[in-house]
């Protein structure tokens, strides 16, 4: 990704890229441009979330089954404009107040104390193991099932669909049919929710349905759908990366477990450093104006590069270099402007949760391959490893 990266700076920081079936798009690499195209412009915007805007789209030139089209045509937060996204984000936004978050602070703890005793026996066998997919990957997914009260029996479709859509190397088939079985089963747990209302977020949101014109059934399935989107692979790719990069830094590492340096300068780094969301389709230019010496037009597609803008030379020193004791502790690992992450917060206590834990448990945990051979996983939107194959300690096991 990286190399791509590098590639494509060498042009500017916003440049001219082709995407999946053809399609061009511009790909904004810059901080700077990042941070000025995503600024809100309620009364001039420069671009928009609606695909409405799409000359391709409008032109007929995509596909029904392109794989990127199910980030851009469903009707929610996602892709909303303000005033429509303020009110859709404020239906979604009490399960992520301070107080709710620390309520779930407990659940957590349990989620990651679960996940790290399957990972004993292993360890006790000096097996290798797939942190990502037995302990990564579960947290998050898990974690997200509990804030939406997301039944047992749905939870296997839950993560097959998440997966489908970081996936841009699936087929157009096996995507479409994993992602109309996610949304299967969300109306599915709906449904339970609206006969027999819980304590969780997807109970709440059915409890006010109607009370305003955007709180509509539809919107519903699209909210929690985006809550498990966005909040199950970025953020076991946080994990993952923090793990990674902790094991390739031992400097570093020693000092975060020596209480030098502290967890949340991990984090922040590690959001600077290796990108969680790389390339975040998609927006489009309402009309004609200029960003970083490109001339873009009204009708053009936009993708932000996350990961680029996270390693842009012209704001970082050394940026390809992990180091959390920087300074600087900025970075648009969750965005910025109006659609800022809503779920922000509860991927970092995840991740504070997680991480401490698991050192903790297993403080001599290495990688089980050279860096070299362990592949990034596939697709360009998120910014993760295929596996990460570690040995694990048994000193605390």
């Amino acid at each position: 990704m990286y190399g791509e990266i590098d590639r494509l700076r060498a042009d500017g920081p916003v440049v001219r890229v082709e995407m999946p079936g053809g399609l061009p798009a511009w790909v904004v690499l810059g901080y700077a441009e990042a941070v000025e195209l995503l600024k809100v412009r309620n009364r001039a915007p420069w671009v928009s979330k609606d695909i409405a805007y799409w000359a391709d789209f409008i032109a007929g030139l995509v596909p029904a089954d392109w794989p990127l089209l199910m980030w851009a045509i469903k009707a929610g937060m996602f892709t909303a404009d303000p005033p429509r996204h303020r009110d859709l984000r404020s239906w979604a936004a009490p399960a992520f107040t301070p107080r709710r978050i620390k309520r779930l602070a407990p659940v957590i703890e349990q989620i990651v104390a679960d996940r790290l005793n399957t990972l004993a026996p292993a360890a006790q066998a000096a097996q290798v193991v797939d942190l990502r997919a037995e302990f990564c990957l579960p947290v998050p997914i898990e974690a997200i099932g509990a804030l939406l009260g997301v039944p047992d029996d749905l939870a296997g479709m839950f993560r097959s669909g998440a997966d489908a859509l970081f996936d841009t190397s699936v087929t157009p088939e096996d995507a479409q049919a994993r992602f109309f079985a996610l949304l299967g089963a969300i109306e599915t747990m709906v449904d339970r929710k609206i006969a027999d209302p819980g304590v969780d977020l997807t109970s709440d949101m059915v409890k006010t349905l109607g009370t305003k014109d955007a709180y509509t059934r539809e919107v519903l399935l699209e909210t929690v759908r985006l809550t498990i989107v966005a909040g199950y692979e970025t953020t076991g790719n946080l994990i993952d990366q923090a793990v990674f990069a902790l094991s390739t830094h031992p400097e570093h590492r020693a000092a975060v477990l020596a209480g030098e340096i502290s967890w949340d300068a991990v984090i922040d780094e590690t959001l600077r450093w290796a990108g969680i969301a790389a390339n975040l389709p998609l927006r489009f230019a309402v009309k004609d104006f200029e960003l970083g010496g490109a001339q873009i037009h009204a009708g053009d597609a936009i993708l932000v590069n996350y990961a680029g803008a996270g390693r842009d030379p012209a704001k970082f020193d050394r940026p390809e270099v992990f180091d959390p004791t920087r300074a600087s502790r900025e970075h648009l690992g969750f965005g910025h402007g109006t659609h800022y992450c809503l779920g922000a917060p509860l991927a970092i206590l995840e991740a504070k949760t997680a991480l401490p834990a698991l050192f903790d448990r297993y403080p001599d945990l290495s990688l089980a391959e050279d860096v070299a051979t362990i592949p990034a996983n596939p697709g360009f939107i998120t910014n993760g490893h295929a596996r990460l194959p570690v040995h694990l300690s048994t000193t605390r096991a």
